[in-house]
């Protein structure tokens, strides 16, 4: 089974501005309009199964709607999208709406301090870490063109919770640190975290052949999982760029391809059990 672990589709009514501000904030030309049905159109053509969509909340007055909407894009979705909701550590009520998410289905969470407001290193989100561990899987922005220590979400701040909750599962976007992949790898190669992944996206249009090749080589090979970041980049062309720069067969790449699937508690219960079988 093939999985894009790193999406976004937005609701209608916001579609077009959502991708207005990704254009304008990385200096892009987005390869989709935001929408979930271009999305699925996009994967379908690219021979991907299932995707991850990805919803954050910028405030805390946001954490509902955002869910709401993950939610629903699970329920009308349920063969194509895994959906993950998000959570603000300004959201006083997070208790109960990681039993609300959990009790519907969601089984990951997405945090993008740079866009959401908060650092990672924020201790408002310790009980939020300690009350998730063993019941989400975080996917994490990391990174940006600024030094670490004036960075929200750099590597070392991750690495940091990923030592104080090393039963957190956590998937590393960016292959841990976009734009800042010299210190991803100085915080994450080498060490053996059971709880880690990192994905592919938004990383080969901006790596070297060479860079990309060593961070494929950096981390477990089962532990790197494939992810575009649509609307930004098409699924397609990311298949493609990721095997070029990477220098990965067709064997490699379908291994990466497919290394999502074996994530605990990531796809729902009966294709999880069959994605097992498949594999034995």
């Amino acid at each position: 089974m093939h999985i894009d672990i790193h999406t976004h589709a937005f609701h209608p009514k916001i579609a077009h501005k959502a991708v207005e501000h990704l254009n304008g904030h990385y200096a892009v030309a987005c390869a989709g309009n935001g929408t979930i049905t271009n999305l699925l159109e996009n994967e379908r053509r690219a021979g991907i199964d299932m995707c991850v969509v990805l919803c954050a909340a910028t405030a805390p007055a946001q954490v509902i709607p955002a869910n709401n909407y993950a939610i629903s894009l699970q329920r009308a979705h349920p063969d194509s999208v895994i959906a993950f909701g998000t959570i603000h550590p300004g959201y006083a009520q997070w208790e109960a709406e990681l039993d609300r998410m959990e009790a519907a289905g969601i089984r990951g969470i997405k945090l993008h301090p740079d866009f959401q407001g908060f650092w990672l290193s924020d201790p408002r989100l310790l009980p939020i870490f300690e009350a998730a561990q063993g019941r989400f899987i975080f996917e994490m922005h990391i990174g940006d063109k600024i030094s670490p220590e004036k960075n929200p979400s750099c590597p070392y701040k991750l690495a940091a919770i990923l030592d104080a909750f090393p039963r957190l599962q956590v998937i590393a976007a960016h292959f841990g640190g976009y734009r800042m992949w010299a210190h991803a790898l100085k915080a994450f190669a080498g060490k053996e975290r059971p709880n880690l992944w990192f994905d592919s996206s938004s990383t080969t249009p901006f790596a070297t052949p060479m860079l990309v090749k060593t961070l494929l080589a950096a981390y477990p090979a089962d532990r790197i999982l494939f992810g575009t970041d649509w609307p930004l980049y098409d699924p397609l062309d990311e298949k493609h760029r990721l095997q070029e720069k990477g220098g990965l067969s067709d064997s490699m790449l379908e291994r990466l391809m497919s290394n999502a699937a074996t994530i605990p508690g990531l796809l729902p219960p009966q294709t999880g059990q069959a994605e097992q079988a498949i594999r034995h």
